[in-house]
C-alpha cells in the first residue's frame, strides 16, 4: 500500500482543475494511504525575518522560533514518509502559486534534505515518486521552459532528490467550454492511469 502525500496549492477549492485531477488520481488509487496538505486552507507562512531562523540548518535557540521550526519538521516528516507526492499546479502568472513555494522552502533545509558536498549539493530525499497535476488557461510548448511553472517545480524537487517525475497537464482551459471539458476529460484519463 502506497502512502500518498498530496499537496493542493490552488486558490478556487472546488473548482480547481488541478484538485479536479488529483481527486481523479485519489479515486483511481483507493488503497493509498493519503496525507493531504491544502496550502490555500492551511497556507505554510512565507518566509521572512520571523520564520528564517526557524527554517534553517540547525535548530535556532529562542521560543520565538519554534512555531517555524515545528511546522517545518513536519512537512519534512511528509515528506519522507510518502513514496508519492501528488502536486497540485495551477499556473499562476506563469509560475507556481506562491503558497506552493512558501512550501517549498519549508521542505527545503540543509542536512536534512539535501546537503552540499565536493560535487555540489546532493538530495536526501531518495526513492520518491511525483505527479504534478498541472492546470493551465493557456498552451504551450513546454520544451521552451515557458511558463516557468513545471521547470521551477522540477528544480526544487531534483535538488531535493526526487527525479522520478510526471506530469499531467490540462492546458487550453480558457480556450472556451468545450476545449476545457476536452482537456480536462484527456488529464483526468492520464492521471487516473498512473
Amino acid at each position: 500500500m502506497a502512502n500518498v502525500l498530496v499537496i493542493r496549492s490552488a486558490a478556487t477549492g472546488e473548482a480547481s482543475v488541478s484538485n479536479k485531477l488529483i481527486n481523479a488520481y485519489l479515486a483511481a488509487h483507493p488503497e493509498a494511504n493519503v496525507v493531504e496538505r491544502d496550502l490555500d486552507a492551511n497556507p505554510v507562512p512565507h518566509v521572512d525575518s520571523a520564520s528564517l531562523a526557524g527554517i534553517g540548518r540547525q535548530a535556532p535557540e529562542g521560543d520565538q522560533f519554534a512555531a517555524a521550526r515545528a511546522l517545518q519538521d513536519e512537512i519534512i516528516g511528509e515528506v519522507f514518509a510518502a513514496d508519492i507526492i501528488v502536486i497540485g499546479l495551477p499556473v499562476y502568472n506563469f509560475g507556481m502559486p506562491s503558497t506552493l513555494k512558501a512550501w517549498f522552502d519549508y521542505v527545503s533545509r540543509a542536512g536534512t534534505t539535501f546537503q552540499y558536498t565536493e560535487k555540489g549539493p546532493e538530495g536526501l530525499v531518495k526513492g520518491k515518486k511525483a505527479i504534478l497535476a498541472q492546470a493551465r488557461a493557456g498552451k504551450y510548448d513546454d520544451a521552451t521552459g515557458f511558463p516557468f511553472a513545471v521547470p521551477h517545480t522540477k528544480s526544487l524537487l531534483s535538488f531535493v532528490g526526487v527525479d522520478d517525475v510526471t506530469v499531467v497537464t490540462a492546458e487550453g482551459l480558457a480556450f472556451g467550454p468545450e476545449a476545457a471539458a476536452e482537456a480536462i476529460s484527456g488529464a483526468v484519463a492520464q492521471i487516473s492511469a498512473l
